[in-house]
Order: structure tokens, then C-alpha cells, then sequence
């Protein structure tokens, strides 16, 4: 593949900045997916990277029935596009619980399920499916070390799984546990430590079927420990950067091996002195919850990025007198995730060409519900 693969050549019809996408890749990474984890039905990939029922279509496509989402717009838009499993990995407390029980009303075509780790997580999830006259499946959302939502494998967990268990219109559907601090680019140190997160996991498990509960599935996985966790037979794997791919990912996961399918294209817009240019890559149009570098240009080498402002980007680089104000330059995004979210469509490349636009309909809180 060319070094240059990610160069269209209509650039003058597409406005910058621009979120591009490109089909051929992600359905690459797709490909690459379903082959890690043994088969599209073992896959959960996670909504949240791409908020776009265009790439819903591809998964399902290749035989992707089970999603990840991680909002209640997210949820409603994986229904409609035809996903027919749906997880909303996230706490659901307040109108949400409502909303979500509405999403089930609404949809009766597709399953949804959500996760708690508290008394009044159930409670509010049982209240708003008994309101709507649903039945909600609930997975117990455990804590394996990242310290954000779950609660910690142990009596206190299997205690609460039955509380689950026995909540009106809910039913008891499994675990759910993110690993979100498990990352090293040393593959050996990566598996010892998801072994040691995940076996108070596989106990839990054990003991609720010994003692006669029901635990249909075993949802897990961040992308840094996808293949890791991938290899077993007895989890479903969510990972959802796999699918676009971006610069940090590659740095900090260097043995998976995935496309990158979503560039910038930005435009020299000044040249505020020798070896500077600024860029129209300002905080919103690329995620920047991170230190620099925040992305990857492609073909320059940056000495610094001394201002990033709401509009601007200006880099510091020995190979700015090559630059002239106008020209195009293109960047993979250090996070890909809130970087889509920043962008109301993606503009869809093929053939070197820009040719359609993919809504990013999911980066709003509301759809209808």
C-alpha cells in the first residue's frame, strides 16, 4: 500500500478541517476483528468510536448482531441501523433508566441490557421497566483495578447479582468489566496483568453457577487487552477503537495490528514566523483531553506544539519553509473517540476521492427518546 494512501484528490472540495473516513480500511479492520476473536459472534465492538450508522451497516454486514454503546442516543441509533443485541455499558440512573425501558418499548426487534453496580442502580432500572412494561436484562458491572464504575468481584458482588436476579421486570444477564487501566506496550507484563484482573472474575462466575444463578454472558475488554482476552472462549470482546484505529492505540498496543481509517484534513492557515505553521486543528475539531502530541501528521516532523487554541493549531517544524498558506496537510488523531464526537459527518473516501458524507449521528444526547 502506498505510503500516501490517506491523499485524496478532490482536496478543493472538501472544507477544513474534516473528519475523513475511509470503507476500504474499516472493513479491513473488521476482517481483522472477527479473525482475532474467532468469529463475528464472540465480537461486542463498542459504538462510542464511531457514533455512525454507515459503519452499524458494515458490522452487521459481516455478521456483527452484538453492540457496545455507552449513551442512550448511541443505543437508539445502533436499534434503528438493525443491531439487534445492544449493551449501554454505562451506569443508568434517573430519566435514563426511563429512557432506556422507552428504547425497549420502542424497539421490540432488539434486546437491550444495561449494567449496574449498586443497590439503586436496580432499583431504578426495576422501577422504570415495571413503568414501561418491559423486561430489562442487567449485567453486574465489576471492577477489575481501573477504580471508575463497578463494583469489586466478592460477596458483595454475588450479593448484588441476586438482588438482580430477583428485581421485578429485570433479569439477571451476566458480568460486564472494563479494564481501562491495563496498558503496556510490553505484551508479557500486559498478559500477566489481565490475568491477574480478570481471575477474581472467572471466580465470581463460578461461583453464581454453583449456586444455581444464571450467567448467560461475560462481557470484557478494553482494545489494549482485546486479543488477550479474545483467545478465551468464554467472554465477548468490546473493544471499539479496532475499528478506526488512531495514533495512541498503535503506540500503546503495538502487537495488534489494525488500519488507521479516520484522518483530519486540515489547511495551512498562517505562517507566524520562521519554522511555525498554524493549522485549523484547534480543540474542536480534535480531541484534546490529553498532553501533546495530540495527533499524528503525516509527513512532518514536529518539534513542538507551542499554542492549541479553540480554532488553531501552531506547530513548530524544520519543514515549514516547504509549507505555503492553503496547503493541505492530513493528521490520525492521538484519540479517535472524542475526536469523531467533535464532527457532525465524516466525509467517506474512496478511490482516492471524496465522495460521500456519513452523519456522526449518535455524537448528540437525544436522537428522539
Amino acid at each position: 500500500m502506498p505510503d500516501d494512501w490517506y491523499r485524496i484528490a478532490n482536496e478543493d472540495e472538501v472544507a477544513s478541517p474534516a473528519l475523513l473516513v475511509y470503507p476500504d480500511r474499516i472493513a479491513d479492520n473488521i476482517g481483522r476483528m472477527i479473525t482475532a476473536a474467532g468469529g463475528a459472534e464472540r465480537l461486542r465492538p463498542h459504538v462510542k468510536t464511531h457514533k455512525m450508522p454507515d459503519v452499524i451497516r458494515m458490522e452487521i454486514e459481516r455478521g456483527i448482531t452484538k453492540f457496545k454503546v455507552a449513551t442512550i442516543a448511541e443505543a437508539e441509533m445502533t436499534a434503528a441501523a438493525g443491531g439487534l443485541d445492544v449493551l449501554l455499558a454505562y451506569p443508568v440512573v434517573g430519566p435514563a433508566a426511563r429512557r432506556l425501558a422507552r428504547l425497549a418499548a420502542t424497539h421490540p426487534r432488539t434486546t437491550f441490557r444495561a449494567i449496574t453496580d449498586s443497590a439503586e442502580g436496580i432499583d431504578c432500572l426495576a422501577a422504570a421497566a415495571t413503568a414501561a412494561d418491559v423486561t430489562l436484562d442487567v449485567l453486574l458491572d465489576l471492577d477489575v483495578g481501573f477504580g471508575r464504575t463497578g463494583i469489586r468481584p466478592g460477596a458483595d458482588a454475588a450479593a448484588l447479582y441476586r438482588r438482580i436476579a430477583a428485581a421485578p421486570h429485570l433479569s439477571a444477564g451476566g458480568l460486564h468489566a472494563y479494564d481501562g487501566h491495563l496498558r503496556d506496550a510490553d505484551h508479557g507484563r500486559l498478559v500477566a496483568a489481565t490475568e491477574a484482573a480478570f481471575t477474581p472474575v472467572w471466580s465470581l462466575r463460578s461461583e453464581l453457577r454453583a449456586a444455581g444463578l444464571a450467567v448467560p454472558r461475560t462481557v470484557v475488554s478494553g482494545t489494549p487487552t482485546f486479543a488477550i482476552l479474545a483467545a478465551r472462549d468464554d467472554v465477548e470482546v468490546g473493544a471499539g477503537t479496532t475499528v478506526l484505529w488512531d495514533a495512541g492505540q498503535a503506540e500503546i498496543s503495538p502487537d495488534l495490528d489494525f488500519l488507521p481509517a479516520a484522518v483530519l484534513l486540515a489547511r495551512v492557515v498562517s505562517k507566524p514566523g520562521d519554522g511555525r505553521l498554524c493549522l485549523d486543528l484547534g480543540h474542536k475539531a480534535v480531541a484534546s483531553e490529553m498532553p501533546h502530541p495530540r495527533l499524528s501528521i503525516m509527513g512532518l516532523q514536529v518539534a513542538s506544539f507551542p499554542i492549541h487554541s479553540e480554532e488553531h493549531l501552531v506547530v513548530e517544524t524544520p519543514q515549514a519553509g516547504g509549507y505555503a498558506v492553503g496547503d493541505v496537510v492530513y493528521a490520525v488523531p492521538r484519540h479517535v473517540c472524542p475526536t469523531v464526537a467533535l464532527h457532525d459527518e465524516a466525509v467517506v473516501v474512496r478511490d482516492r476521492r471524496a465522495v460521500d458524507r456519513w452523519r456522526v449521528q449518535a455524537r448528540t444526547r437525544r436522537i428522539s427518546i
